[in-house]
């Protein structure tokens, strides 16, 4: 299930779990039984000439690791080394949620990574508080079918689920550092939020049964988690309590979802009353934004009516009063990042298609 309720609290506080984990024994022993890439083939993805890039001091790279020759399973990631001494800082693998959402579209480009799209989707700006300050950040979106990563197999979507997710998160790891044989031991750490709550945690656990084996060993530390989806049942209530707590539902559909629904129960959406009450406070979002209550939401110009044009185009007017009222928050990003990825030579940079074909990009499956 996606949890919608689960980005809520991200936005404006993110709470870092991490769960301290037994140091693993680096076998000297050659790290995997393939061999590994050659500098050149590292080399081929750095990027060189994202357009809209602001100058930077650190070197990022970008493009495919196939996880599964026979099907043509290749899962798309984004590599900035951190922006100061990256040879001693660690390595954090971020996972965004969903199920189904972008960790370039999300993680990379809207929270915590370096360059954060611009208004209209034309530019990128420098972000003062990204992550790889402080660590090498890799972003990597998963499953298939997420962002740029994709299959040449298409019943390989019939078997998508978590186990199916950590497997591939995990064939990734194990080809990536063979690319970037430097941070093969380096301390790592997985982090995300969201639906990562069940990717991470799951991911972590098959690295540390797969360490067993020297030959695939990861030097993982620990998991942090951000607002972490971890129970449907107490994600629903919490999408609940929440709703109500600040007026969006009235008293008696949040009387009606206590006294008829059962989150904890297989059978919750056979109740009707229960189904229509959750119906009831899924569709006030369709008014307002689910992340952000109290600012504007994203028009599309070309189906709205006279009255909300008006509106639009009044908080869109130059003034000095507005950046105090709208706090900063442009309620447009995924807008923004859905034209930005999708043109021909922002793909062409980070190494998606050759330039003439476009990758059809989406920042939630």
């Amino acid at each position: 299930m996606d949890s919608v309720f689960s980005r809520i609290v991200f936005r404006h506080l993110l709470l870092i779990t991490l769960l301290a984990m037994k140091p693993f024994v680096i076998s000297a022993r050659h790290w995997s039984k393939e061999k590994p890439y050659s500098n050149l083939e590292q080399m081929e993805d750095l990027i060189n000439d994202l357009p809209g890039q602001p100058r930077v001091n650190f070197q990022h790279f970008a493009g495919y690791v196939t996880v599964n020759e026979e099907h043509g399973r290749s899962l798309f990631y984004w590599f900035y080394e951190a922006s100061n001494l990256p040879h001693e800082k660690p390595l954090v693998l971020w996972l965004n949620g969903g199920p189904g959402c972008s960790s370039v579209g999300y993680g990379a480009t809207q929270e915590i990574g370096p360059f954060l799209v611009d208004k209209g989707g034309k530019s990128l700006k420098y972000n003062p508080y990204a992550w790889n300050s402080e660590a090498n950040m890799l972003f990597l979106e998963s499953p298939i079918g997420v962002g740029y990563s994709y299959t040449n197999t298409s019943t390989d979507y019939e078997k998508l689920g978590d186990d199916f997710t950590a497997k591939d998160a995990h064939a990734f790891l194990l080809k990536w550092f063979l690319k970037f044989p430097l941070y093969r031991n380096r301390t790592f750490f997985i982090a995300g939020e969201s639906y990562a709550g069940k990717y991470v945690p799951e991911l972590a656990e098959l690295i540390h049964d797969k360490n067993e084996d020297p030959s695939l060993s990861i030097n993982l530390k620990g998991i942090l988690l951000g607002n972490p989806e971890t129970s449907d049942a107490e994600d629903w209530k919490g999408l609940v309590d929440y709703a109500w707590s600040h007026a969006v539902v009235s008293d008696e559909t949040h009387k009606t979802i206590k006294e008829t629904c059962d989150f904890y129960s297989n059978d919750t959406w056979s109740n009707e009353d229960c189904s229509q009450a959750v119906d009831e406070v899924l569709k006030q979002y369709k008014e307002i934004d689910i992340y952000s209550l109290y600012t504007s939401v994203c028009i599309d110009n070309s189906t709205v009516d006279s009255e909300t044009k008006a509106y639009q185009i009044m908080f869109k007017s130059p003034s000095k009063m507005m950046p105090r009222i709208m706090g900063g928050y442009d309620p447009c990003l995924d807008d923004y990042a859905r034209y930005y990825y999708n043109r021909a030579d922002v793909q062409k940079a980070l190494h998606v298609t050759d330039g003439h074909q476009i990758r059809n990009w989406s920042i939630c499956k």
